[in-house]
This record gives structure tokens, sequence and C-alpha cells, in this order.
């Protein structure tokens, strides 16, 4: 399918995409991020990325992406050939119904540019999974993600089966098909991506054969693992006929490899602060600077950093190179982060750059 293989330009080996968490530095707005999202979404579509996803995050101040559906429809408005999807809706923080209907309304709005990335983790902390899902009981929706796809799947489909409870409840927009009252908006309906961070999606994606998005960015020692066993369980579906594997990947390009260094400390101090329950604004370089880490922090910031390619921009290629041969990812997609908006655009633009995609 040509929506999930992309076409590989310039010198890359292989298509490369944008993840884009909607990052708020400290001293800026939502209103900004958002902003340089819009600008984000327009560079990378006429630079050649193939796709442009948005996750669901909670309850983080740095972080302005909680409604991708409503962030997609934006950015929907404002680019006309680029793939726009979710990285992903969390599945068990909402209706399966509610699901179906966000993203065919966004599959009406741009036929045939929309993805849809499920993931099963909360994409917060449990107290507020727990304000989202209106239960204390979060294993449940974990437990019942296959369940919950199987009732998502349908509800795109509109294809319950006759004597099911929901054989007369409508996705709409939805496919078309046939007379249904449910198929009257759209010739399309969203390819269904899992994401994971472990083997659980891993497994699931390819027993389904479905594409599998894996979150190298966070969870980098489990990406080989995750990906074998994602090829191992494969079983050729309508979807794919073989299996197809995406890794997001934190890369930071910048003119001057000092200043990607100190990006990429203030990002390891974010993930710091998240981690033992203070989240905020993204930090400045010389909020950075003046923090002291204690030991435990710092064997945290350089293990964090090693993870996420960064330099200039040649040093950028060569580390995504590398990476895409160790893994054998069939797609790279990318996320930036930085304090200020202007220095992920100008990553964006520095690694295209590099691998020769389209001039804008």
């Amino acid at each position: 399918m040509d929506e999930i293989r992309g076409i590989t330009q310039g010198t890359a080996p292989v298509p490369l995409s944008v993840l884009d968490l909607v990052t708020v530095g400290a001293g800026h707005t939502a209103s900004e991020a958002l902003r340089t999202s819009v600008a984000l979404s327009r560079l990378a579509e006429s630079r050649g990325f193939h796709r442009y996803w948005v996750a669901e995050h909670h309850s983080m101040p740095g972080v302005a992406s909680s409604s991708p559906a409503v962030i997609l429809a934006h950015l929907a408005a404002h680019t006309d050939r680029i793939r726009l999807g979710s990285g992903g809706v969390m599945l068990p923080n909402h209706a399966p119904l509610a699901i179906a209907e966000q993203f065919g309304t966004l599959e009406a709005m741009a036929p045939g540019r929309i993805d849809l990335g499920l993931g099963r983790a909360p994409g917060t902390d449990g107290a507020t999974a727990a304000a989202l899902r209106r239960t204390e009981r979060l294993s449940e929706g974990a437990d019942d993600f296959p369940e919950q796809l199987a009732e998502l799947t349908r509800f795109l489909d509109d294809d319950f089966p006759d004597g099911h409870p929901y054989s007369r409840i409508h996705a709409i927009p939805g496919p078309v098909q046939g007379s249904s009252p449910g198929g009257v908006q759209s010739p399309h309906r969203p390819p269904i991506w899992l994401l994971g961070s472990s083997g659980f999606s891993a497994r699931l994606s390819g027993m389904l054969g479905l594409p599998f998005a894996f979150a190298h960015h966070f969870s980098a020692h489990n990406t080989i693992p995750a990906l074998d066993l994602y090829r191992e369980s494969f079983r050729p579906s309508e979807v794919l006929d073989a299996p197809y594997a995406l890794i997001g990947v934190s890369a930071l390009a910048t003119d001057d490899e000092k200043e990607a260094r100190r990006q990429v400390r203030a990002a390891a101090l974010n993930m710091v602060r998240l981690r033992t329950g203070r989240p905020g604004l993204f930090p400045t370089p010389e909020e950075t600077e003046a923090y002291a880490f204690g030991p435990l922090e710092e064997e945290f910031v350089q293990s964090w950093a090693a993870n996420i390619v960064h330099g200039t921009a040649d040093e950028v290629r060569s580390g995504l190179d590398d990476l895409q041969k160790r893994t054998g990812a069939d797609e790279l997609m990318l996320t930036s982060h930085a304090h200020r908006g202007e220095l992920r655009l100008r990553s964006y633009e520095l690694i295209a750059d590099a691998y020769g995609l389209p001039a804008a």
C-alpha cells in the first residue's frame, strides 16, 4: 500500500518522516508551539518527508499535544500532500467509536492522507489516566487492547455482523460500503498502525499483518528484540504482504555542534523532571547549565543523550544511516527536541539538505 510504503527520495536509504510532540519551551506558549507545528508540517511537505505524526500526551506542560485529532485537523487545513497521523492515539483512553468518528472525519477532510497510529500506554501518569478513563483500574485498558482494537477496526470498516449489539451503530463519516447508512461519506478509511516500546504490540502487529512503529527514542534497548519479534510473528494480510517497521528516533541537527549538545542536555533535564514527577516547560540551555545534577541524574543524562542522534547535519546523517543499517527499519520517523521552535525547524532543514531531499 502506497500510504504505508513511502517513496524514498534523495539519498536517504528509507523514507524519512516527522514525529511532533508540539514542544513548549520555557518563556513560550502553547499557541507559539502550535504555530511552529504548522510551519514544520509545511516544511516537511515541501522537503519531501513522507508523513507527519502527532503524539498524545497529557498533563505535561511542555507538550501541547493532548488532542491529536484536533491538531491534525488544523494541519490538514495548512497542507496538501503529506500524510498526517497519530503517533499515537492511546486507545485505552478513548471509546473506540469516538476514535472511529474522529479519524473518519479527518479522512473526509483529507482523503487518502490520514494514518491512525494506536498505542496501549496512557501517555501520562496514573492519576491523569484515571481521570481520562473515569476508572482506577488502569490495567484493564491495556489488558483489553486486542478487543478494543478489534472493535475499533469494525467501526472503521462498518462491518459488525448481524446480531451484534453494535450492528446498527455507524461511525460517521465512514467508508463507502453499498447502501450502509454508515458508508456515505468517504471512499477510504485510515490505515491502522500499532505503536509500541516493548514486545506486546510488536507481536500483535505481526500476527495481524499490520505496520509497526517502535519508540526507539525512549526504549532504545528494546528496539532490535521488538523488531525481530515483529518480523518473526508477521502473517501476511490484506494490508501488507511483508513486514513494515518504522522506528521513532530523536535527532537534532544544528549549524553549531556545541548548540546541539546544549539542547540535548536541556532535553535530558526535561526528562529527569518528568520521570521524577516534576514535569514542566522545556528548559532553556542556560537553566540547564545552572542546574546541579546529582550523580544518578547525571548518569541518566548521559544514557539519555547517547540515544539522541545529534550534531552537525553530516554527523546526524551518519548516525541515522548507521541506526537504519543496525535495525533494518523500513522508515525513520524523526523527532527533534529543542527549546526554540526555530531550532527544530532548522534541524529538519539541515537533515533534508544532508539527504538531498527536494528543495522547498
